[in-house]
């Protein structure tokens, strides 16, 4: 008898690794980052508050492990966070901790909270709100980030006024610096499209330019017909 071997024996089955779970946060918390800006130097931002989702408070938990010294800066909050943002927009080695919040109002949509750490001492920065020409066209959908140390700022543009109101095609661009403690703003995009609560001002400027060559043929044509009147009296 010839034995014959087996060689389709079958493996034991490998076991995937799950991959971690997300880790809830304990009532009554809603939010946690941590943020670590150098080596022993971490930021934990958290939010929280019960019987809210809109309204609460939010929490920086600076922790210098080096020099074993913790300190908590803490303030009411007004929509639910986004995302948290560190840079250095001043360069003068003191972080900057940006939080982005989301709420129901529908003039600002975003609100951002902003402080400087000096020593392990929050200052708070104000932040500023879009001018009235930034405001054209905007109905939120910010898109914030950091590029070059800077706190970038995209959002489109729409056309027409409340539930009429249709994207452009367009994004307006800001970009945010610090000085003296103070914010500084500067448009990067060139709007193709200058929108307002109608028609786009571009379409009506078009228009009026129009408008004004016809009257100048116009006024032309009548002092071309006078000289050749006084021609026919002579």
């Amino acid at each position: 008898m010839i034995a014959t071997g087996c060689n389709n024996e079958e493996k034991p089955p490998v076991n995937a690794t799950p991959a971690p779970a997300k880790q809830q946060l304990m009532d009554p918390f809603r939010y946690h980052k941590m943020i670590e800006v150098s080596p022993g130097q971490d930021y934990d931002i958290l939010s929280w508050g019960r019987g809210s989702k809109t309204v609460g408070a939010f929490m920086i938990l600076h922790s210098d492990s080096a020099a074993a010294k913790y300190t908590t800066t803490t303030g009411d909050l007004d929509g639910a966070i986004v995302d948290v943002y560190n840079s250095d927009m001043d360069l003068d080695g003191n972080p900057e901790i940006l939080i982005q919040t989301k709420g129901k109002d529908t003039t600002n949509y975003t609100t951002m909270y902003a402080f400087e750490f000096t020593n392990g001492k929050a200052q708070k920065l104000n932040f500023p709100k879009l001018t009235q020409s930034q405001r054209q066209g905007y109905r939120g959908d910010d898109d914030f980030y950091i590029k070059d140390g800077m706190l970038l700022r995209e959002f489109p543009i729409y056309n027409g006024s409340g539930k009429a109101a249709k994207p452009s095609g367009q994004k307006r661009k800001l970009q945010y610096g610090l000085r003296n403690n103070s914010f500084t703003v500067k448009q990067l995009s060139k709007d193709s499209v200058k929108v307002s609560a109608g028609k786009p001002i571009v379409n009506q400027l078009v228009k009026k330019a129009t408008h004004e060559k016809k009257h100048e043929v116009v006024k032309k044509h009548k002092k071309k017909h006078k000289r050749h009147h006084s021609d026919d009296e002579g």
